[in-house]
């Protein structure tokens, strides 16, 4: 089976930026109490949860997070801050209670972590936001919720918006996701030039797929969303001819003239099962 992306993570500090003509990429450290309290509150930790944590930075929400759960493992792609972070929390890796990995996120295997049962906290650098997202949620061991802090637009365009999109598609299909709240950019060091927010994304699981293709229902979803100004029939042209797809419409109970931003997950499966 092919999984396709997402992996939940518990935001815990900064976000990233990157000035992409420079091909530089930044750091913004959260400096606000009362976003923590919101991020701790939002994942509903336990002293049994591991936590998968994505961006640690300098470890404030790293901190709290070992305060509040048995175990985390904390994945941090930057070196100056793998070293900061072993220092800081020398007894903590002692005890076992934190793993630190020095690694891209989004080569990251999970499955190599060995991890029952977890929930990721994550802090998603803007400019990867998509994969990443989609690759923490097709994990073949999905993490049970995700809180993440993300550009405040993208969390609004997720959980929000009532106009669909590909990535929306992508994590509705594998759980709920709902908006906590918004953190400015004042609350950032350096401040960003947008504001953040924190999600999360909740009863992840594969129940969706379970009379469906994974890998064929992304393909369909995909094909739909390549042009957003046709309609969604006329994007779907590689899987039949206008007469089939007609007919298909008509039994998912889709109007011809629709595009996908106006096209359920639910109805997008009903497409998919109508085609074979």
């Amino acid at each position: 089976m092919i999984y396709h992306s997402v992996l939940l993570v518990k935001v815990v500090v900064g976000v990233y930026s990157v000035d992409v003509k420079k091909s530089k990429l930044g750091q913004h450290f959260l400096n606000s109490e009362s976003a923590l309290k919101k991020i701790v509150g939002a994942a509903r930790l336990t002293k049994k949860d591991v936590i998968l944590e994505i961006g640690p930075g300098k470890g404030a929400l790293t901190k709290e997070l070992l305060l509040k759960t048995k175990k985390v493992v904390a994945v941090e792609k930057d070196r100056k801050l793998i070293e900061f972070l072993k220092e800081k929390f020398e007894s903590e890796i002692k005890e076992k209670k934190l793993i630190l990995i020095n690694e891209d996120a989004l080569k990251t295997d999970s499955s190599k972590l060995k991890l029952k049962k977890y929930k990721v906290v994550a802090n998603i650098p803007y400019y990867i936001t998509g994969k990443l997202l989609r690759k923490i949620l097709s994990e073949e061991k999905q993490p049970q919720l995700a809180v993440l802090l993300l550009q405040n637009e993208v969390a609004e365009r997720i959980s929000k918006d009532k106009k669909e999109s590909l990535l929306s598609l992508s994590i509705k299909v594998y759980g709920e996701p709902s908006y906590i709240g918004t953190v400015s950019a004042k609350k950032f060091n350096p401040p960003p030039k947008v504001d953040s927010a924190i999600l999360l994304i909740d009863n992840i699981s594969r129940n969706f797929f379970k009379e469906i293709n994974e890998e064929k229902f992304f393909e369909l979803i995909r094909e739909g969303f390549r042009s957003k100004r046709k309609k969604l029939i006329n994007n779907l042209s590689k899987f039949g001819n206008k007469e089939k797809l007609e007919r298909v419409f008509y039994k998912s109970g889709i109007k011809e003239g629709e595009r996908a931003e106006n096209i359920s997950a639910l109805k997008f499966k009903s497409i998919l099962r109508n085609l074979d």
